[in-house]
């Protein structure tokens, strides 16, 4: 109790509840039912660990309330910044913080340092620098992000710390998307408790309302509190999930390092042969192992001389940074057009994609722009079979997406969205757009033709899609009844189109 009487506004972690006994109802699943999910299931990279989970707290609050070992402050290089965050802890450890930070002469970006917590609740203060976040250094970014991360859980470690309240390091000051920075701090977070689980007792997560949902949602993907929801939450993990410390890794840095580079790496007997020894080996292994030269791979591909295996890697790779891309541009824009949008599922219960012709100026936007929105939305969709219905009704000249464009756009998206696209209904088409189509599927793309369907009529969609499935444009339902009658005018449109 504080003086008076009062309660204490400090909370002890000791009574939050952990991220793992949040979700009872899933963890009570049926050994049966868990062999089940074992043997017929591909596993996340992140398995469900209840010894794990019963580790993590996320909480709605201030983080200079708790109550634990050590709280971690995000700040500046000088370690003055005034954000809601350092306010708060200055505020509640009295001066003397700011007499002992000077003694520190400042934090880099990425590293952590110590303070004691003075008239906190917490006996220690971990400041990290987060890093200023700009698209076309992303990778950096990412790096010392995660080295802000990792580097207090080491300081915690080294200190014998029980445990570690975490504030959100990215402050909006520093431009981070949140959900990016969010992956890079579960991952880490999850990837130190398999590794050295055993040091620490509680890791909390304290956010802001603002930030809670977007901890909720994520969540599940690194600390699954099931098996069914490991499973559930496989398709949305990221391309990039890190090495096996949850650190970003860029393909084309990574050198691989052979033990014995100037011998096969079979097991053969050691012997002392000298100079006989083989050189023929070396190039094989160590630095030879490099990504090496990007121009000359690309003229062994036009020249037929890459392996199948070599040219998927480097398509993933290609489509990787795509990706990356497009979950780190500013696409708002785009997605104002309401071109592209999911709905509802088919008669096979696949789900539906539509596409609006008309809602796309070509000759007004930038269509690498369009590329990686459609990118940002189908990663997820197509990682399960789906249909795509395009409505190439009322369109006009400056509406058709040209043929180059779809074939970068073949070209650039990664196989699953091919094998996994089971139908296109082309809506409303032209003779025109029959023609071009034919051309696009016979001479520029190869197993796409038997996959599309000409659709002259709503009516003729409904037989492989329920209306109540589809959100249609209004001017769609208008043409239709004006061209084929009334009858379909009764099904309503989407409220947002």
């Amino acid at each position: 109790m504080d003086p008076l009487g009062a309660p204490s506004q400090f909370v002890d972690v000791d009574t939050l509840p952990s991220w793992g006994n949040s979700c009872e109802e899933q963890l009570t699943t049926s050994d049966t039912a868990a062999e089940t999910y074992q043997e017929e299931t591909i596993r996340s990279p992140f398995l469900y660990n209840k010894d794990i989970n019963g580790k993590v707290v996320l909480w709605k609050g201030d983080v200079a309330l708790l109550n634990c070992t050590a709280i971690v402050n995000t700040s500046n290089e000088s370690l003055t910044d005034k954000n809601p965050v350092s306010e708060s802890i200055f505020m509640l450890a009295g001066p003397d913080l700011k007499e002992d930070l000077q003694k520190l002469r400042g934090c880099r970006t990425g590293e952590a340092k110590l303070t004691k917590g003075f008239n906190l609740a917490a006996r220690f203060i971990i400041h990290t620098v987060g890093p200023k976040y700009k698209s076309r250094y992303r990778t950096a970014a990412e790096s010392s992000l995660y080295s802000c991360y990792r580097n207090v859980l080491q300081l915690a470690k080294e200190q014998s710390m029980s445990s570690v309240g975490f504030c959100v390091i990215n402050s909006a000051k520093r431009g981070y998307p949140l959900e990016d920075a969010t992956h890079i701090a579960l991952r880490t977070v999850r990837r130190f408790l398999e590794i050295h689980g055993e040091t620490i007792e509680k890791v909390v997560f304290a956010v802001s309302e603002l930030e809670e949902a977007t901890y909720q949602k994520l969540l599940p993907l690194y600390f699954p509190r099931s098996l069914k929801e490991e499973s559930c939450s496989l398709p949305y993990l990221p391309a990039d999930i890190g090495n096996a410390e949850g650190e970003p890794v860029v393909p084309e840095r990574q050198i691989r390092i052979s033990e014995k580079p100037g011998a096969p790496e079979d097991n053969q007997e050691e012997e002392d042969e000298g100079l006989g020894v083989d050189l023929s080996f070396i190039g094989s292994h160590a630095f030879a192992r490099m990504e090496g030269d990007i121009d000359k791979q690309r003229r062994l591909i036009l020249q037929g001389q890459l392996s199948e295996a070599a040219l998927q890697k480097q398509h993933q790779r290609n489509y990787n940074r795509w990706l990356c891309q497009a979950r780190s541009e500013d696409l708002s824009d785009i997605a104002s057009l309401k071109a592209l949008y999911q709905t509802g599922v088919d008669n096979c219960g696949r789900t539906v994609m539509v596409v609006v012709g008309r809602n796309i100026p070509v000759t007004l936007i930038d269509m690498d722009k369009a590329l990686l929105y459609f990118i940002h939305v189908m990663d997820h969709i197509a990682v399960k079979e789906y249909v795509l219905v395009y409505f190439h009704t009322l369109t006009s000249e400056y509406n058709h997406l040209d043929s180059d464009f779809l074939k970068k756009l073949y070209d650039v998206v990664d196989v699953k969205y091919k094998r996994n696209l089971k139908a296109v209904y082309f809506v409303h088409p032209t003779f025109r757009s029959k023609v071009s189509t034919w051309f696009f599927t016979t001479f520029s793309v190869s197993g796409l033709k038997d996959k599309i369907h000409h659709v002259d009529s709503l009516h003729q969609l409904f037989s492989a899609i329920s209306p109540e499935q589809i959100d249609f444009p209004p001017f769609v339902l208008e043409y239709d009844a004006r061209e084929n009658g009334p009858y379909y005018a009764s099904y309503p449109p989407s409220p947002d189109l």
